[in-house]
């Protein structure tokens, strides 16, 4: 079966509202390796939208798996319950940065765990309100969709969305948004649109993914946090992309002096299994009654025994260390590229990402667009992103080979140099 054949069923079996990247279809992957139908190899530097942090099929992933598969499949958790999903709970909440004992719950996907996470916050408060960020992005739900920051395609067809959501500016300093506007419009929100008495939460990425890897300043972070203790508000950082060793510490929350009240998590918890979390202050998880959270995959145990096995290959092969060695190498390498376009290069650890203005120094999607191209003719798959799609960021498998990280960062070099 050749790519384009499949091309052609895809197109006639699937609706355009799919977006799909590439125009070949994957038979086998292996650490950053992907082969397709015609057995041409390539270089991921996509992980599956930051799911793949142990690479592709990592061997005490895939054993963990099997494993668990000649146990059982499927019970449903909130029917009959199992001990991994326990002990993977005590292993993160051991971990997970909030200020005292902590409590984790399970889910299927990172769009669920925002849900959730909003749940929790309007039960443990008793107020409708949340509060988000421009550029963001939590999801495709409609609650998720309505936090989400970004209008196309996310939103573009799908309103109403949900109500007593409101956003606020995330600071930004490349496109003139500061620190101290952002904390203005989050005033802004509380004199014209919902009095902080009524907000149950504030919800924010430590990174934003979507938005362009922006990193949120540390006095940014801490203010939000006074904010919150002052008004009682719970603050909610949304770890789904920047989780699990991709940033240099196993939760960007991790970098700054302050700490969130709830954590969501997904993407590289299971290794490539569907699986996500909400953690967060006990008191705060326990304000939901009996049956409030839960869900027929939550918590799917081949996902969970996969999670076990990711946090042990974190630990054994020290992927946060890595992550902040293969940064540094590509931020030296993108810097020194001698690109033009290249006006920023920013991020934490491995979560990376480099943005491309035109000559007249307006945000270039086609020149994102244009390196992204040519890399992935020439074998190595990169993603965009930002609000502008003018970005590109790097989320290539923390457990890479040396020698084909070298290898991708020379291809791009000769890439960058003709922009």
């Amino acid at each position: 079966m050749s790519n384009s054949e499949l091309q052609a069923r895809r197109l006639n079996a699937t609706p355009r509202g799919v977006g799909v990247m590439c125009d070949f279809y994957a038979v086998k992957a292996e650490n950053a390796t992907l082969w397709d139908h015609q057995g041409r190899e390539y270089t991921d530097f996509s992980a599956g939208i930051a799911v793949l942090n142990t690479g592709h099929r990592h061997p005490k992933v895939m054993a963990a798996v099997k494993q668990q598969l000649d146990c059982f499949t499927h019970t449903a958790f909130q029917v009959i319950p199992y001990e991994n999903y326990i002990s993977l709970a005590e292993r993160l909440n051991e971990r997970v940065p909030v200020a005292g004992p902590a409590k984790t719950t399970f889910f299927s996907t990172g769009a669920e765990a925002v849900e959730n996470a909003v749940k929790i916050a309007r039960a443990a408060t008793g107020r409708p309100g949340i509060i988000a960020f421009t550029g963001a992005f939590h999801g495709r739900t409609h609650m998720t969709m309505t936090l989400t920051g970004k209008v196309v395609p996310y939103k573009t067809g799908f309103g109403p969305f949900a109500s007593s959501v409101f956003h606020a500016r995330y600071p930004n300093a490349l496109h003139g948004h500061s620190v101290a506007a952002a904390l203005e419009s989050l005033e802004a929100i509380f004199k014209c649109d919902i009095s902080p008495q009524q907000v149950a939460a504030i919800i924010f990425e430590p990174i934003q993914g979507e938005g362009g890897f922006n990193v949120a300043p540390p006095e940014f972070v801490s203010a939000l946090r006074k904010l919150c203790d002052q008004h009682g508000i719970l603050l909610i950082a949304d770890e789904i992309q920047s989780g699990f060793a991709r940033t240099g510490k196993l939760f960007a929350c991790e970098y700054y002096d302050v700490k969130p009240d709830l954590i969501t998590m997904a993407k590289s918890l299971a290794g490539g299994m569907p699986l996500s979390a909400v953690a967060g202050r006990a008191e705060v998880m326990d304000a939901p009654q009996p049956g409030g959270l839960g869900g027929t995959y939550a918590g799917s145990p081949p996902a969970i025994a996969a999670a076990h096995a990711v946090l042990d290959v974190i630990d054994e092969e020290q992927l946060c260390q890595r992550a902040n060695q293969l940064g540094a190498k590509l931020t030296e390498t993108l810097q020194g590229a001698g690109c033009r376009a290249l006006v920023d290069v920013r991020g934490r650890g491995s979560m990376i990402a480099a943005e491309f203005n035109d000559a007249a120094g307006k945000p270039s999607a086609d020149i994102a667009r244009s390196i992204q191209q040519q890399a992935l003719a020439q074998g190595l798959i990169l993603l965009t992103c930002g609000v502008y799609g003018n970005v590109i960021r790097f989320l290539y498998p923390l457990t890479i080979p040396d020698a084909q990280f070298d290898s991708a960062l020379q291809l791009l070099t000769g890439i960058l140099a003709k922009h």
